[in-house]
């Protein structure tokens, strides 16, 4: 167990905030984030859970205390042709306490991002039923885990199907009709970079008592409302019961220019052409300056932060001494003393190891 731990408190408040990343681990190629077998081969939420038993030992020599477990932890378990893979949730109760035993012991706040398909507020009652039992899939897992209210789905609007504010109520509709209690208890909803805004997601929560999420490059891409963000960042903490930490999700936008394909004109053959990036699109890393700032000007306010960055968990340990490098004040939040810089960077260096070396050679190259 990491010697680095630093044990929960029964006040959130008197806990450092946590850092944590989604699904892969990029650090250690060997660990699946579930099982991710064909069907032909009988895939099984109990060997995925074997994988994750493995995945909070990784987190905790790394005092990782939060992540973002698979949406398809469990196999086919809503596949509506598959009726032989229906029922793993339930014969695997035993394997889900023994993991959600574990992550408590760990203080490991898990939690899913249930897919893209995923839709409550479709005009298509097929697609809403089939999200709803996806959802309940995953709520029940959690439930199983035994874990508390802050182990939640995080799930976005929807489409606006040409008319947003009918998609906003029918997302509110569905939640009071169609929605069971268990999946109720453990939903989360997160405003988006295109279609749904703070603005709308308030609306929703006012309507339902759905706690919020509060997603940072996401308000800079859609915030059509100009809301300040200090203050739309409390509006959407406040939406979580006095006693549970609230969660934001964090990653700086992508600048490298991207390869594509594109067909020449005339020969119709495949070039690969760079293009501008989009900023929507994520970063590797996480530019600890955007960081940084972000944190200042929420300073005083208490939530875990979920890095959304493509490397996972190598964003979050390069952070790390970043913080203690440029913000100790940010750093501290997050229980990170001086005495642990060493520490800290040379875990970087293990695992970004060829970091260096290829700088000073891109920087003689200019």
């Amino acid at each position: 167990m990491s010697a680095r731990r630093r044990l929960a408190s029964p006040a959130t408040a008197a806990r450092p905030l946590r850092l944590g990343f989604p699904v892969k681990l990029m650090g250690d190629a060997g660990i699946k984030s579930n099982d991710t077998r064909r069907w032909q081969q009988s895939p099984h939420l109990k060997v995925s859970l074997e994988h994750m038993d493995r995945a909070l030992d990784y987190l905790d020599r790394h005092d990782i205390r939060m992540y973002r477990m698979s949406s398809d932890l469990a196999p086919y378990a809503t596949h509506p042709d598959m009726p032989q893979f229906h029922s793993m949730v339930r014969d695997s109760d035993a394997e889900l306490r023994a993991l959600g035993t574990k992550a408590k012991a760990l203080d490991t706040r898990l939690s899913f991002h249930p897919s893209q398909f995923v839709v409550l507020n479709s005009p298509d009652p097929a697609l809403v039923e089939k999200s709803i039992w996806d959802l309940s899939s995953q709520a029940e897992m959690l439930d199983r885990m035994e874990l508390g209210p802050e182990a939640v789905m995080v799930i976005h609007v929807g489409g606006t199907y040409g008319d947003r504010e009918a998609a906003n109520a029918r997302w509110v509709e569905t939640w009071k009709n169609k929605l069971p209690e268990h999946v109720r208890r453990r939903l989360v909803l997160e405003h988006d970079d295109l279609r749904f805004s703070v603005s709308d997601i308030l609306w929703i929560h006012e309507r339902t008592g759905v706690r919020l999420i509060f997603d940072h490059q996401h308000f800079w891409c859609l915030n059509p409302a100009g809301l300040d963000m200090r203050d739309a960042l409390g509006k959407v903490l406040r939406t979580w019961p006095e006693g549970q930490r609230p969660k934001v999700h964090f990653s700086s936008p992508r600048t490298e220019m991207r390869e594509i394909k594109r067909k020449e004109k005339g020969t119709r053959k495949l070039k690969t052409v760079l293009v501008a990036p989009v900023n929507t699109g994520h970063a590797d890393f996480c530019n600890p300056f955007e960081f940084i700032t972000f944190m200042r000007i929420a300073e005083g306010l208490d939530f875990d932060v979920m890095l959304e960055a493509k490397v996972k968990d190598l964003a979050l340990i390069r952070l790390r001494p970043d913080l203690l490098r440029y913000a100790p004040d940010v750093a501290r939040r997050f229980g990170l003393e001086a005495f642990e810089a060493p520490a800290l960077e040379t875990e970087e260096q293990e695992f970004l190891a060829g970091e260096e070396s290829d700088e000073v050679a891109g920087h003689s190259e200019r």
